[in-house]
């Protein structure tokens, strides 16, 4: 889940512990729990990604999400955060992040959906995001979507003890642009862990406002490559969350909770494992 700059400063209004200072290094035990949650994340995206078609609403997916999140055993992430009411983010097509499930959005052949959670198990958080293309689709969508998950693992393959946080920034970016499209600059990824969002920021793009923090085995991060296929320019609607595409093209989301390891990397929240 990604969130606003100003957001992110306000005290949360959920029963999640309050953010620490600090960049934290996760022990073995930790580690373990958060395998876990992330793992109920990856559980209930691969259920959404083989159950969405047609037809459904936003809701829909909303409740099951939920449903599911619970029955395994863990608390939805998002219900409740900041004042977010809803246990997913759902976006389609135009909408960037932060979308308010609705029994008024209704799925359509042709769309392209993007769905953020997280699950809280035992003291941390998993927090990832896919997108699905529900149908048949445009050639600019499918190549979209696909150039958005190829950035996730382009920056995730930066990830090792010893690397920066810009050799994961600049993978994505030049990805991104060699194919086209452009990055959400808005908003980042993060730490994750026992809170929701912890330091650092995780850019998706190369900037000087960032403090280019050395990665350290134990961190964990959630990395979240947002494209747009025309301007990356976006506004967030009334509703003081959803953020839409300010020219109405299309964007794409991918996420993954990422734990650094002293060779590398390992996907917590890797779908393939569930």
């Amino acid at each position: 889940m990604n969130i606003l700059t100003n957001l992110l400063s306000q005290p949360a209004q959920t029963a999640v512990p309050k953010q620490r200072r600090g960049i934290e290094i996760k022990s073995k035990r930790e580690i373990e729990i958060m395998r876990q949650a992330a793992a109920i994340v990856a559980t209930v995206l691969k259920e959404i990604s083989e159950t969405i078609q047609p037809g459904m609403s936003t809701a829909d997916l909303d409740a099951y999400a939920e449903k599911r999140i619970r029955a395994l055993g863990a608390t939805p992430s998002f219900k409740g955060y900041q004042g977010f009411p809803a246990s997913i983010c759902a976006c389609i097509n135009h909408e960037v992040v932060h979308g308010i499930p609705s029994p008024k959005k209704i799925i359509r052949a042709g769309d392209v959906v993007k769905v953020d959670t997280g699950a809280y198990f035992q003291g941390f958080h998993g927090d990832s995001c896919i997108t699905v293309t529900v149908g048949e689709v445009s050639p600019e969508a499918a190549k979209l979507v696909r150039v958005a998950e190829e950035a996730l693992y382009q920056g995730i393959k930066q990830v090792k003890d010893g690397n920066y946080l810009m050799d994961i920034a600049g993978a994505i970016q030049d990805h991104v642009e060699s194919n086209g499209f452009v990055v959400v600059e808005d908003f980042t990824g993060h730490g994750v862990g026992r809170n929701l969002h912890e330091e650092p920021s995780v850019f998706n793009y190369r900037t000087h406002d960032l403090r280019n923090v050395r990665l350290r085995e134990g961190m964990t991060l959630a990395i979240e490559p947002i494209l747009n296929a025309g301007s990356k320019q976006v506004k967030i609607l009334p509703d003081r969350w959803t953020a839409v595409t300010l020219d109405n093209a299309l964007s794409a989301q991918f996420e993954h909770t990422v734990l650094v390891t002293k060779t590398g990397y390992e996907i917590l929240t890797d779908r393939s494992k569930v």
